[in-house]
């Protein structure tokens, strides 16, 4: 957490979510030195906030658009219509259209079906053709709803050629907080035994997209333990694999890489406060305590499915005695759970309601969760911070 953030988190007197702009740039322009070459087109996904990518933007950055509404988003935080591509093999013919018309000419695909599609309602556009992964080695694997097998994806470009659109990339998504090389290093083997086979057929692309899957770095497991992924050995197989691409290429091959929390996640907190410290009997007869919170999985946390966000407790010190606790949100559902694992979390006894808890690593997908106000509580206002 950067000292930025710190003072903001500690001048907010009401709940809310907190975007550190330039500790995102910081992110972006370390990304760009670990792989250089390689062209960022932010997931929007995981942060729709407008300010955020208004910044990234200006560094550069296009964007991973999954729906026309997203487009249309990132055209007016400045974005040319040259670095949005439509990333969801997903697609309505209406989507289709309505994406065309706002300048977007790279679709990805999955299907001879969406092939079809885009050579009647895009023509000439530029397709991208998503390979499946097993997602082995990530928080999300991602692996049942897009991509295809390889011999298949070699059909698909080779339908997309004979109907009139250009065959222009892979893509491929290794998971999303992907804490493993090994998938990055299986996802080259399937990249360089596509371009193979696409070559043997005449058809060269000019690109390869690497997609997302790069981890953030505050998150705990479901034990509490820190997730602590490898990045220096991460970034290593992907320039390596990079550099293989390349040397088997008959023609200029250039790398697309789509971040999403690996960006955001880490720079962005929410404040948030006591509902209530609760002693109660638990089914096996026992007691113990839980923490309940204005914040839960209906209203920004939805991900604690699958990890554990750091909880600060600006009002009591390192001396505070504390107690286990499960920690849940404030709704009226037995699923809004935060924070329930083997290891319960250490929270303080003298916590009271109306205490200030800071949510760290919580800056990706939150905003994107509270689309509408679950149980009547409301999706948290943003501040973005634009200067140190």
């Amino acid at each position: 957490m950067t000292a930025r953030l710190r003072a903001a988190l500690a001048a907010a007197d009401d709940d809310r979510i907190i975007y550190d702009l330039p500790g995102i740039e910081e992110r972006y322009d370390e990304l760009l030195r670990r792989l250089p070459g390689a062209d960022v087109r932010f997931a929007m996904k995981a942060c729709p906030v407008d300010e955020v990518l208004a910044r990234l933007a200006r560094k550069g950055a296009g964007f991973d658009a999954a729906s026309p509404g997203e487009v249309g988003q990132a055209l007016r935080a400045g974005a040319p219509a040259a670095r949005v591509h439509y990333g969801n093999t997903v697609k309505s013919d209406r989507g289709i259209l309505a994406a065309h018309r706002l300048g977007v000419r790279d679709f990805a695909t999955d299907s001879p079906e969406d092939v079809t599609a885009l050579a009647a309602l895009a023509p000439g556009s530029r397709v991208f053709c998503r390979l499946a992964t097993t997602g082995e080695g990530a928080l999300w694997g991602l692996s049942r709803k897009f991509g295809c097998a390889p011999e298949e994806a070699v059909r698909v470009l080779a339908g997309a050629r004979d109907a009139g659109l250009t065959p222009a990339g892979l893509s491929v998504h290794v998971g999303s907080q992907q804490m493993t090389a090994a998938a990055w290093r299986r996802a080259f083997d399937a990249f360089a035994d596509v371009l193979a086979a696409l070559a043997a057929r005449g058809i060269r692309l000019d690109h390869v997209n690497l997609g997302g899957g790069l981890p953030a770095l505050g998150y705990r497991d479901l034990r509490g333990r820190p997730l602590v992924p490898d990045l220096d050995e991460t970034f290593a197989t992907i320039r390596a694999g990079m550099a293989r691409l390349r040397a088997a290429a008959r023609g200029p091959l250039r790398f697309v890489v789509e971040p999403g929390r690996h960006l955001v996640a880490d720079h962005g907190a929410i404040r948030a406060h006591v509902a209530r410290l609760a002693s109660r009997r638990h089914a096996d007869g026992g007691r113990g305590y839980w923490l309940f919170l204005s914040c839960g999985k209906f209203n920004g946390l939805y991900e604690a499915d699958q990890l554990q966000y750091p909880l600060v407790f600006p009002s009591h010190g390192a001396a505070a005695e504390l107690v286990p606790a499960v920690v849940a949100g404030p709704t009226c559902d037995s699923d809004d759970v935060v924070a329930e694992g083997r290891v319960p979390v250490q929270v303080p006894r003298a916590a009271a309601s109306g205490d200030p808890v800071w949510i760290l690593s919580s800056g990706a997908y939150a905003v994107s969760y509270m689309t509408r106000g679950f149980n009547g509580y409301g999706p948290l206002p943003h501040t973005c911070l634009r200067a140190g």
